[in-house]
């Protein structure tokens, strides 16, 4: 009954953004700018809160959380202030010879209501990074946080609520399971964001289709490691260990597995066991830079992960305290059941090779991932597995970073996702190009008109 309640007012309050949205006040540059100007001063007022939720939520400390989430949302929302005008105007575009003399232009139109689902492992920077491609693309928006992280879902609503008129913006809290397919089902939006694993992806995306609304899916996916004998160790085990198990684990494009040549495969495991030492103490458990996991459920199912290799490193655990050391696994079975979907949790099985054909096929049985990752100093192997393999994004001789620069489109493809955001492409997704040609009046030539008759090689000429 409840959630019915919550669906219902959630209705009324759409049908009303629907209302605001059709008036055209969200669409000029002064009203676009002055909302990106309130969510930022809501941010920096927020961030002790937004530390603290994050906190009650993940473990997470106040400089991660900076780092990784409040961090990258004011560097977001500063970069689109700097553009959005740029990003807004008309582009002017070439017009072909049969047209002439016609100028053309590409207007970038507003898409609607959007709806905007989020997950719990970045539970603020993935809500609110979103909504500002929303906000600059001239939308409304409903934004679903994830009910898992309770105490950030709270202070989302809180601070949308003080910051923005609920028919602008708008929080619908509960049960995302129960909420999203009622809210689709009971009001047509014109585009759904979400971000969270591919299975509510799938049925986000046939819900969608059967209304032909468009959809940005930010999926998951087991991405690989690869460490060539070329590569410096040293920093790869840095660089690895820190996209793996920076937020315990829980984040979409850290490294699921490492595949390491077998010449250096031994070394690069020892380390990893030094760096992770170095990163969170001999013990972890009492590092104020060690998350833990979201809840008990996937604590449970991580843990059953770790009797399907030869723990090498770590492997320590407490369900009251949803603390799982950082572990290292080796001798795993290619289809143990923690190779056959995303870990999402500070467990890295690593594997070695002798040869790229025995890499790729380990690769190949996932394919499609949302990253990839190389460590090599050898420009071949570099352009070899970069152009061999098809991922939404990835580092050479890093891991991570690549979802930090605004600059470069964040997505996947297949399996890990569909669409992209972050800086210019936020704006892109939360936006359509409409195509607009103008043509004079001074000049009416009677050869395009009929009859056609004699007129086939003019035809042929001007078309070619």
């Amino acid at each position: 009954m409840q959630d019915h309640q919550k669906i219902g007012d959630a209705v009324d309050t759409v049908n009303r953004m629907r209302s605001l949205y059709d008036s055209g006040d969200t669409r000029s540059y002064s009203f676009r700018r002055d909302r990106l100007l309130e969510l930022k001063a809501a941010v920096i007022k927020y961030e002790k809160k937004i530390a603290g939720a994050l906190f009650a939520d993940l473990h997470k400390g106040p400089e991660e959380a900076y780092a990784t989430e409040t961090g990258l949302v004011l560097a977001e929302i500063n970069l689109t202030l700097s553009k959005l005008r740029r990003w807004m105007r008309p582009q002017r575009v070439p017009t072909n010879l049969a047209n002439l003399p016609s100028t053309s232009k590409i207007l970038r139109d507003p898409l609607g209501v959007v709806l905007i689902v989020a997950p719990w492992n970045y539970p603020f920077m993935l809500t609110i990074l979103p909504l500002i491609g929303a906000i600059a693309g001239g939308n409304v928006a409903v934004l679903k946080p994830s009910e898992l992280a309770v105490a950030t879902a709270v202070l989302l609503d809180e601070m949308i609520g003080e910051t923005f008129d609920r028919d602008y913006v708008h929080v619908v809290q509960g049960d995302g399971a129960a909420i999203v397919p009622s809210l689709m089902k009971a009001f047509r939006f014109d585009h759904i964001f979400y971000t969270g694993n591919p299975a509510v992806g799938r049925a986000i995306y046939q819900q969608a289709a059967a209304d032909l609304v468009g959809v940005t899916l930010e999926l998951g996916g087991k991405s690989p490691a690869i460490v060539e004998a070329d590569a410096n160790l040293k920093i790869a085990a840095r660089r690895i260990a820190l996209g793996k198990y920076i937020n315990s684990g829980q984040t979409c494009v850290a490294a699921d597995f490492v595949l390491v040549h077998q010449l250096v495969a031994d070394r690069f495991v020892e380390y990893m066991k030094q760096t992770i030492e170095s990163f969170f103490g001999k013990n972890p458990a009492e590092s104020p830079s060690y998350g833990r996991i979201i809840h008990e459920r996937r604590f449970d199912k991580l843990v059953s992960f770790l009797d399907q290799g030869e723990i090498v490193f770590g492997g320590q655990h407490n369900r009251a305290d949803r603390y799982i050391a950082p572990t290292l696994i080796r001798n795993v079975p290619p289809d143990a059941p923690i190779m056959g979907e995303e870990i999402f949790g500070p467990i890295l099985p690593v594997f070695s090779f002798r040869t790229r054909e025995e890499a790729a096929a380990i690769i190949a049985r996932h394919p499609n991932p949302l990253a990839f990752y190389l460590f090599t100093a050898d420009r071949g192997t570099e352009k070899y597995w970069i152009e061999e393999t098809a991922f939404g994004g990835g580092c050479v001789n890093n891991t991570g970073w690549q979802f930090a620069n605004p600059h470069l489109p964040f997505g996947g493809l297949g399996n890990s996702g569909i669409g992209s955001y972050h800086g210019k492409f936020s704006f892109e997704s939360f936006t359509r190009p409409k195509a607009v040609m103008k043509t004079p009046l001074w000049i009416d030539p009677a050869i395009k008109y009929p009859p056609f008759a004699g007129k086939i090689n003019w035809f042929k000429r001007l078309i070619r």
